[in-house]
């Protein structure tokens, strides 16, 4: 989960940078882009490791506390 809000962050940052660098927007925006497809990838490994374990309830229940 810490790993999830690391990445959302680097993510909400690289688009505040581009509000505020109007020269060099497009890259700020093509970086939160990559950062949310992180964010997606770490998710989607998070699903898969549950259904692998499905008996592993602790590690499944991360996400739906949040």
């Amino acid at each position: 989960m810490n790993k999830l809000i690391a990445i959302r962050s680097q993510e909400a940052m690289c688009r505040e940078r581009a509000v505020l660098d109007h020269d060099r927007r497009a890259f700020w925006l093509a970086k939160a882009e990559e950062w949310q497809q992180i964010a997606l990838d770490e998710i989607a490994f998070h699903f898969r490791e549950c259904n692998v374990a499905r008996f592993a309830e602790p590690a499944c229940d991360e996400f739906a506390a949040a």
